[in-house]
């Protein structure tokens, strides 16, 4: 299997992940509950996704493969850096508001991540 092909269903992936994931903290929200340790537990691996994808596409990269347009690679730094930003921002509480906090920057990533497909042009 090519790196290509891992680098295209791993972004795939992160797309799917990251809008049940978002989807999932705005459930919360709207049942008016706070975070709890699986939905944490959720959102590490979320990240996860982004920086094995981010390893691939700088292995790629580095073996002569380049993407379509170089806004591709500002997509992938922006999926990369998103949740420990939010992280940062919320200091790490789980409330409601940060559940809906991390509901919208979720279905941002998912959205982000059609958008890096979109511009990869492979």
């Amino acid at each position: 299997m090519s790196l290509l092909l891992i680098h295209s269903r791993l972004a795939t992936t992160g797309m799917l992940y990251s809008a049940a994931v978002g989807l999932w903290a705005l459930y919360l929200a709207f049942r008016k509950r706070d975070l709890d340790a699986n939905f944490w537990g959720a959102l590490a691996i979320n990240e996860i996704i982004f920086i094995v994808e981010a390893v691939l596409g700088v292995t790629m990269w580095a073996q002569g493969l380049r993407p379509g347009r170089l806004i591709h690679i500002l997509y992938g730094i922006v999926a990369i850096i998103t949740i420990p930003s939010a992280f940062a921002f919320t200091r790490g509480r789980g409330t409601r508001r940060e559940a809906l906090i991390y509901g919208a920057l979720c279905l941002f990533l998912a959205g982000v991540a059609i958008r890096a497909a979109t511009t990869a042009g492979l």
